[in-house]
């Protein structure tokens, strides 16, 4: 939508925002109307066809929790859920205005707001429901040129939210199947974050036996048990300033979750055979492939523990429920490893491209990579064909769906394939658009396109 044809409601108790924004507003949109009680959203939305909503985070001075702009953004998108939503937040309130955008706001800025970069927000928000714009295929996530690629809508979903919470301190936590990425994730939040020249630690915690936990993450003096014969610095310690990722959050103890929950709190570390606390400094990014919920319900996960860790959730999808990203992420591994083995460039026939597809890679991106660097290594032609491609015996969890034929076109695949997923799914389009990657808008522009 062009930005002089939008009309725009801003809801603020604060006058001078309100004023504010009018002068900046008013000769960039159709119309601009502002409101001080957002008792009146409703009667508003009713009356007017509202484009885009700016929504204070906070309307009761004694509270200030931002819970009543996440209850007034509930009820918008209840009321009118295809209006986009831009909450408005002070600095202090970064954690809030990040779960706003797991509750459904479209975006958030921070006051006091520079007026361009205000303006080029809603016009990017106004101008994405228009029509979509060439999707973004990658995050880079190291000076090396390590990437995440995908073109899917899940990617892109995935690639938008990181762009918002990356430059500030939230907390995350990853969740994803082994070989989705995460470690990856973690290392392009990291690059993309203001801690990027800091140092990047990451712990494989899963791993550290119930002895190693505290030596390993918050150091130890020497003499503290048998095998210490120095003084050693934890990792919090080595991450100060940084950022410190937990690969595998989801396998530690009660005993050890506590632990690093009082840490986290506190925000000092304490080593081992000393009683002088350290405050430290970093960012924190956690991962699993554990549902830490279903954890949390079975008492084998401290909940308390997932609320300090968990302010901004991602999830990583596997390569299945983004199918349509396999041929771009092929060909970024055929010529990664071509020019690593000194192979010439390769290219994949369209029947190569069909088996891929049509796999489904219980080992995800990782199983893709492998096997894409065995055809490489195997092949005797430049143009990789079906039979150069042979998938790992070690995934077992999920099977191989049957090769198409050649000449079936990639559309009757996709066809067929939504047709399965909704079948499985005895019609729940949410659940089935969950499951294919897709939002529901992009599902049901497919039903249309298919006549299905």
């Amino acid at each position: 939508m062009i930005l002089k044809k939008a009309t725009v409601l801003v809801v603020d108790d604060d006058t001078d925002v309100l004023t504010a924004v009018k002068l900046l507003l008013k000769t960039e949109v159709h119309e601009i109307i502002t409101e001080k009680n957002p008792e009146n959203i409703n009667s508003i939305l009713t009356r007017n066809q509202i484009d885009l909503v700016l929504l204070d985070m906070n309307y009761n001075s004694t509270m200030n929790t931002g819970n009543e702009g996440i209850y007034w953004l509930r009820k918008i998108k209840e009321w009118k859920p295809n209006v986009c939503v831009i909450m408005i937040t002070a600095y202090g309130h970064i954690d809030l205005a990040v779960r706003s955008l797991k509750e459904g706001a479209n975006d958030f800025v921070v006051k006091p707001w520079h007026n361009e970069r205000l303006i080029e927000t809603i016009t990017d928000l106004l101008d994405k429901q228009e029509g979509p714009k060439k999707p973004k295929t990658a995050v880079r996530s190291n000076a090396n040129g390590t990437e995440i690629l995908g073109e899917s809508e899940a990617m892109q979903d995935i690639f938008h939210k990181v762009n918002k919470i990356a430059p500030t301190d939230a907390n995350i936590l990853i969740l994803g199947e082994n070989g989705t990425g995460k470690d990856l994730m973690a290392k392009a939040i990291h690059e993309r974050s203001l801690r990027a020249n800091k140092p990047f630690i990451k712990v494989d915690v899963g791993a550290l036996t119930e002895t190693l936990f505290e030596s390993e993450l918050f150091g130890h003096k020497k003499g503290a048990f048998t095998d210490a014969r120095e003084d050693r610095m934890g990792r919090f310690e080595e991450a100060e300033g940084g950022t410190l990722f937990l690969d595998e959050i989801g396998n530690i103890t009660l005993q050890q979750q506590a632990k690093l929950l009082t840490v986290l709190q506190n925000r000092q570390v304490t080593r081992l055979g000393n009683n002088k606390p350290v405050d430290i400094n970093i960012r924190l990014i956690c991962a699993t492939n554990l549902p830490l919920q279903e954890l949390a319900n079975e008492q084998k996960f401290r909940k308390d523990l997932i609320y300090r860790i968990n302010t901004v959730e991602i999830t990583m999808p596997p390569l299945r429920r983004r199918i349509s990203d396999v041929p771009v992420l092929a060909r970024h591994f055929g010529k990664m490893y071509a020019a690593k083995y000194l192979k010439p460039t390769v290219d994949f026939s369209t029947q190569a491209i069909n088996k891929l597809q049509a796999y489904g890679f219980p080992g995800n991106v990782r199983e893709l990579q492998y096997t894409i660097e065995r055809a490489v290594i195997m092949a005797d032609d430049t143009t990789l064909q079906p039979d150069d491609l042979i998938f790992s015996s070690l995934e077992t969890s999920l099977p191989a769906v049957a090769e198409p034929a050649d000449n079936v076109p990639l559309s009757e695949m996709e066809k067929n394939a939504i047709l399965r997923v909704i079948e499985k799914h005895n019609g729940n389009i949410t659940r089935a658009a969950k499951e294919l990657g897709l939002t529901r808008t992009a599902l049901y522009r497919r039903l249309n396109k298919y006549d299905i």
